[in-house]
């Protein structure tokens, strides 16, 4: 792989030195900026569940900047994410592959309970180190959770990397640090009694400032926020105000499981602090990721970038109990089934919506069915350079440009090793779904029609005995064994 991975780096060098030569013989000086390179912003919500937004049905609050990208933009309605829980999802993406295939298939730390997540090998070819041989800048702001050493945001084609990149510390919004690139940034006041500084705000800084100082040239910015992953803990400011009071709370005690405060004796870093208001500070924590949306695409205006500039938004995961939040007050997986670790719809379908001014027409909604394994195939697309030979994907290009010639994929798969081991698979409308396949009492196969049944409420395997065998013949072959991850 490692050799692979210089072999792609020579190719995508000499196409981009024919690319180069090209544009010498046929593009004058006046239309140089006709062919200049999109910006590209891509924007994670984590545990963000498929009807958090107000654009896919949430009534309980809005999000106005995000439903703006929308109307703006194209909204999908059947995309999916790599993986039930965060790491695999961010494999998938960075790499551009499903979990039959990815490196990271779980969230697998090097010491349990220590923190430090199992590294995305070194031979790994990223969406970032497509695009920075490509000649974009490329930055990553917010949660990683992908490894340190060999794994690092810095060692897998970012050129600036701030956030957290074990996901078990960003469980913590009130952290002492977080990582610049491969240092330690001490956050003021933040010392585990202290609530001072909000790492979701410091990131927003940095981001905003990695735009600033790339305006000339084309960037890629990957900004994975920690938003609205437990721990549930917000500010007590105006945005706070607006929810405090609305909702009849149930409130997350000290004293419950995987609770620890900020200041007990025997605070675990990795654990969430209880909540007397947890509804109304997950409303004001999507309410606040919606703000720094607005923030962003007020800076791209500011700087006279946006009509260059892709955005891209989506979620990693269905939305999660943990930390006092409630998928079912919310209806957050917007009436699917399952949520965060489920391979049922509503444990892996995202909201996705994708802005590109003069480029995708306004208010597009489509039904075409992709996964996060495609975007790196898709930006690549857009960067004028091959998708390596290692993606799973299918760039969604012609979908986002209009263009009827949209290449469909045979199947979408998925697997997680967790409580036996599980697996999906969608091909067209069928959806299979195994549990338990590892155990001495495997469990039943489950087939759903979701052009009839999207809520996956009615299992007909028995009466489709042959698509059950086909689908199961497809997940064999979609799997190949993981060195880092046994199923």
């Amino acid at each position: 792989m490692i050799k692979t991975k210089l072999a792609l780096r020579i190719v995508i060098g000499l196409t981009l030195c024919v690319s180069c030569k090209k544009t010498t013989q046929h593009v004058d000086e006046s239309k140089k900026e006709e062919v200049k390179k999109p910006n590209i912003i891509y924007i994670l919500a984590d545990d963000l569940g498929y009807g958090d937004l107000s654009c896919y049905g949430q009534e309980k609050f809005k999000t106005p900047n995000i439903d703006a990208l929308a109307s703006r933009g194209i909204k999908f309605t059947q995309h999916y994410s790599g993986a039930a829980v965060c790491a695999p999802a961010r494999s998938s993406l960075m790499t551009g592959q499903h979990t039959g295939h990815t490196p990271i298939r779980g969230n697998k730390e090097i010491m349990e309970g220590k923190g430090g997540q199992v590294p995305l090998p070194a031979s790994s070819i990223t969406i970032a180190e497509v695009l920075k041989e490509a000649g974009y800048v490329t930055g990553m702001f917010g949660k990683w959770g992908l490894g340190f050493n060999e794994g690092d945001p810095n060692t897998q084609g970012f050129d600036e990397f701030y956030g957290y990149n074990d996901q078990k510390l960003a469980h913590r919004y009130y952290p002492p640090y977080l990582n610049h690139n491969k240092d330690i940034d001490s956050l003021e006041g933040n010392d585990w009694t202290q609530k001072v500084t909000y790492a979701p705000d410091r990131i927003q800084e940095e981001t905003l400032k990695f735009i600033e100082n790339n305006k000339d040239t084309p960037f890629f910015a990957y900004i994975p926020s920690v938003i609205p992953h437990a721990e549930l803990i917000v500010p007590n400011d105006t945005l706070f105000s607006k929810y405090n009071g609305r909702f009849e709370e149930v409130p997350l005690k000290n004293e419950e499981k995987y609770t620890s405060d900020y200041g007990d004796e025997d605070m675990k870093f990795y654990e969430y602090c209880p909540q007397e208001k947890p509804y109304a500070t997950y409303a004001t924590m999507i309410d606040r990721l919606d703000k720094q949306v607005g923030e962003i695409v007020a800076k791209l205006e500011t700087l006279g970038l946006s009509e260059n500039t892709i955005i891209m938004f989506a979620s990693d995961n269905g939305p999660a109990r943990e930390g006092g939040a409630n998928p079912d007050f919310f209806n957050s997986n917007g009436g699917l089934k399952g949520i965060k670790r489920d391979l049922y719809e509503g444990g892996i379908r995202s909201p996705f919506i994708t802005v590109w001014p003069k480029k995708i027409k306004a208010g597009t909604v489509s039904n075409h069915i992709s996964a996060f394994w495609d975007i790196m195939p898709t930006l690549a697309d857009l960067a004028g350079i091959e998708t390596p030979k290692q993606s799973d994907g299918i760039s969604m290009l012609p979908t986002l440009l209009g263009n009827e010639n949209q290449k469909q994929h045979d199947y979408l798969y998925w697997e997680f090793n967790i409580k036996g081991g599980r697996k999906a698979i969608r091909k067209g409308n069928w959806k299979g779904v195994w549990y338990s396949i590892n155990k001495k009492k495997q469990g039943n196969f489950e087939l759903y029609d979701l052009s009839k049944d999207l809520a996956e409420e009615n299992n007909i395997a028995e009466e489709h005995p042959e698509i059950v065998k086909e689908l199961k013949s497809l997940m064999h072959e979609a799997s190949v064994a993981s060195d880092l991850f046994s199923f």
